[in-house]
């Protein structure tokens, strides 16, 4: 038996518990904080997020050979266990958490379907699936697509699909959208999929390009710091849809695909054809999809230490003209940037969530006791604090013996 670190013999042990064997191996994948670029992602924008050091995990096994052809799912956060036909695997048949693996194996069934035909569909075998994440749910960190990403990789393999990771982004995006019903974009995804060490994932949305862009974090004794205002969100329902829905409206309204096709300079003209909020919501696209291209170039001739203002007006483009933020996120940056972080912003789709500010590694201490005190004082929630590493994207853990 390979020797398993203490996470995955635990792991190993739930599995056998949950299933009766065990399991084959195991593969992860990270949440991801995004630097800057947010709702520009499904306008075909730019966006520069990058993989945490919280991941997902699952571990995987063919199915029971009295149960070839089920689709058998748990989790270390639930007690249920959720079984399938694979041939019964469909956006309407899935419901709560499970919808995230299974609808991942849905979307890459179809993907089968469409490339290889129905009878490869249905030579599928079973398979059963134990989920482990320590990405915080509900904190704008896409625990979502860290479980996603971890079940693409492993039924990737374990199917011998060949996808790549830039195939298995948007296998995990179609999830997202039509399982879960969240109409997100696929920037969560290809940060889960394309991250790397102290570095960020710049991803034009439009054509799909990714590139690697070195953060220089530790060369400059800096820190990303979390705070989770543990005020949760869920972007299936509610304000993200509505945005979407105005953004949608504004490129149809000016004549274009989306509203990746216009620029700063259309502004004044937006501002005449568009009402107050739908040109507000335009103009948070518009103006942060120049923030992404103006912080990419900062990073690569100048460093981290000369961002920060670009985080600052992107937290106040998202608290006035996308109206995404709350007060405890507002709360939350205002005081890093007063405690002397470099720049602050909320991070994620709003309405909850975390905010992140950029530091210098001595500051912290100071700078978490602030946010505490300032919390209690206008009688929030207690925070959660942490730093996150960038980190590496989705990755196979390592087969076990039989």
């Amino acid at each position: 038996m390979t020797e398993l670190s203490p996470l995955f013999e635990t792991l190993a042990a739930e599995f056998e518990a949950r299933h009766g064997s065990r399991p084959a191996g195991f593969w992860s994948a990270p949440g991801r904080v995004n630097l800057i670029g947010e709702h520009t992602d499904y306008n075909e924008g730019f966006v520069l997020p990058f993989a945490i050091d919280r991941r997902a995990v699952v571990a995987l096994a063919g199915a029971a050979p009295d149960a070839p052809a089920l689709a058998r799912v748990s989790s270390t956060f639930s007690d249920q266990i959720v079984e399938l036909a694979l041939a019964d695997l469909a956006p309407d048949a899935l419901a709560d958490w499970s919808a995230y693996p299974l609808g991942v194996a849905w979307a890459l069934a179809e993907h089968v379907s469409a490339t290889s035909g129905t009878e490869a569909r249905r030579a599928l075998p079973g398979f059963a699936l134990h989920i482990h994440s320590d990405v915080p749910i509900g904190a704008g960190l896409s625990s979502s697509a860290a479980i996603e990403c971890a079940a693409a990789v492993a039924l990737n393999e374990f199917w011998q699909l060949g996808l790549a990771p830039a195939e298995l982004a948007r296998i995990g995006q179609i999830a997202e959208n039509q399982a879960v019903g969240a109409p997100t974009g696929i920037m969560d995804q290809s940060a889960s999929m394309l991250g790397h060490t102290d570095a960020a994932v710049f991803l034009d949305c439009r054509s799909m390009n990714a590139e690697s862009v070195p953060l220089g974090l530790y060369a400059e004794d800096l820190e990303i710091l979390v705070i989770d205002t543990r005020v949760s969100h869920d972007h299936a329902t509610g304000g993200y849809a509505e945005r979407r829905a105005s953004c949608e409206r504004a490129a149809a309204e000016m004549g274009v695909k989306s509203l990746r096709e216009l620029s700063v300079a259309d502004l004044p003209r937006l501002q005449q054809r568009l009402d107050d909020e739908t040109f507000r919501r335009a103009r948070h696209v518009i103006s942060e999809n120049e923030r992404v291209e103006q912080t990419v170039r900062l990073l690569e001739t100048e460093g981290p230490l000369a961002i920060g203002a670009l985080l600052d007006a992107s937290h106040v483009s998202m608290r006035d003209d996308f109206e995404i933020s709350v007060p405890e996120l507002d709360l939350a940056v205002e005081v890093a940037q007063e405690g002397g972080a470099i720049g602050a912003r909320m991070t994620g789709g709003g309405f909850g969530g975390s905010a992140l500010a950029l530091i210098r590694r001595p500051q912290r201490p100071a700078l978490e006791a602030a946010v505490l005190e300032a919390f209690t004082a206008r009688g929030y929630r207690r925070p959660d604090l942490f730093v996150v590493q960038p980190s590496a994207g989705a990755t196979m853990k390592g087969h076990l013996d039989d």
